[in-house]
C-alpha cells in the first residue's frame, strides 16, 4: 500500500514528517502518475477521443463534399493540410469524423462484452457444478473458430453495417471475457473472508455483490481494455473486407480500403488512416499494461 507524508506532531517534539496510508487506488493513481508511457498515450487518446467527440464544432471542411478538381492533393496543400482521397474529399475531417465511427466500433462492443462476460463467468466461478459446466462450455464452442474468422463469418451472413458489425464483435469478446472472469472469481471464492461471509449466513447475492464484484472487477477491466485495440483493428478489418461501414460513411478501416488503389500515385495519402489505427490502437495496448503494471500491489 502506498501512502503519503503529512506534518504531524510527534511527542511533543516539533513537527515531524509522518507517514499516512493512501489508499489502494491512490496508490494506483500515483503509480500511473510516474509512468510517462502510460500518461503520453493517455494524452494522445484523449487528443483524438476529444476532437471526434467535437468534430461537427471544429472548424472542418465538410467531410463528404467531393471534388473531381481536387483529387489526391498531396499533404500540406492549401485549404487541406492532410490532403485528399480519391473523390477530392478533405482528408483531415475525414479521419476526425472517421474517429468517432472506429471509436465506437472499438468501445461499444468491449463494453457490452463486459457486462455480460463478467456476468457468466462470475456466475460460473461462484457457484461452480453445473452452472458453471452449462456457461463455460457454452463459452467453449466460440473457442472453436478464430476470433477474426467468427466476426467475418457473422458479418457475411448478417450483411454489412454498424449494427451488425457491433454485434459480430461483441459476441466474439463474450467468451474471452467470461473465461477471465471464471478463472479470478474461482481464485476469490476459496479466501478466506468469502468463508467467514457464508458462516455468517450471507446470501449468495450478498456475498458476489459485497465481496466478490469489488474483489474481480479491477482485473476484468484490465483485461477488457486491452481488448479495444483489438476491437478497432477487427471493426477496421470488416470495413477494409467490405462487412462493416458502408461508403461514404467516414471509417478509417473504410478509408484504408478506398485509398488502397492509389497506393503508387499518392502513398502518403493512402497510408494516413492506416496510421491512426496503428497510434490510436496501439496506445490502448499500452495504457492497458501500465494500468496493469500500477494495479499489480507486489509488483
Amino acid at each position: 500500500m502506498t501512502d503519503h507524508a503529512v506534518e504531524l506532531p510527534v511527542d511533543g517534539a516539533p513537527r515531524a514528517w509522518v507517514r499516512r496510508p493512501h489508499g489502494y487506488w491512490g496508490g494506483v493513481s500515483r503509480r500511473l502518475s510516474r509512468d510517462p508511457t502510460t500518461l503520453v498515450c493517455a494524452l494522445i487518446l484523449t487528443t483524438v477521443v476529444l476532437a471526434a467527440l467535437l468534430a461537427p464544432y471544429l472548424d472542418l471542411a465538410d467531410p463528404y463534399r467531393t471534388s473531381v478538381i481536387y483529387r489526391l492533393k498531396p499533404p500540406g496543400t492549401p485549404g487541406h493540410l492532410l490532403g485528399t482521397d480519391e473523390l477530392g474529399r478533405d482528408l483531415l475531417a475525414r479521419l476526425i469524423y472517421g474517429g468517432r465511427l472506429s471509436l465506437l466500433m472499438g468501445f461499444v462492443p468491449v463494453l457490452i462484452a463486459t457486462l455480460v462476460g463478467a456476468v457468466l463467468g462470475i456466475l460460473a466461478g461462484y457457484f461452480g457444478g453445473l452452472v458453471n459446466a452449462a456457461i463455460m462450455r457454452t463459452m467453449d464452442v466460440f473457442y472453436a473458430f478464430p476470433s477474426i474468422l467468427l466476426a467475418v463469418a457473422i458479418s457475411g451472413v448478417l450483411g454489412g453495417g454498424v449494427m451488425n458489425g457491433l454485434f459480430s464483435l461483441t459476441l466474439i469478446f463474450i467468451p474471452s471475457i467470461a473465461r477471465v472472469s471464471e478463472s479470478i472469481t474461482m481464485g476469490v471464492r476459496t479466501q478466506d473472508f468469502v468463508d467467514a461471509a457464508r458462516v455468517t449466513g450471507a446470501y449468495p447475492h450478498q456475498i458476489l455483490l459485497s465481496h466478490i464484484l469489488k474483489n474481480v472487477i479491477g482485473q476484468i477491466l484490465v483485461f477488457s481494455s486491452s481488448l479495444i485495440s483489438i476491437s478497432i483493428v477487427v471493426a477496421a478489418g470488416l470495413s477494409f473486407l467490405g462487412l462493416g461501414v458502408a461508403p461514404p460513411q467516414a471509417e478509417w478501416g473504410l478509408m484504408l480500403s478506398t485509398l488502397r488503389p492509389t497506393i503508387y500515385v499518392a502513398p502518403l495519402n493512402a497510408i494516413l488512416p492506416g496510421i491512426m489505427i496503428f497510434i490510436t490502437s496501439m496506445c490502448f495496448n499500452l495504457m492497458s499494461d501500465g494500468l496493469r503494471n500500477a494495479m499489480d500491489v507486489k509488483g
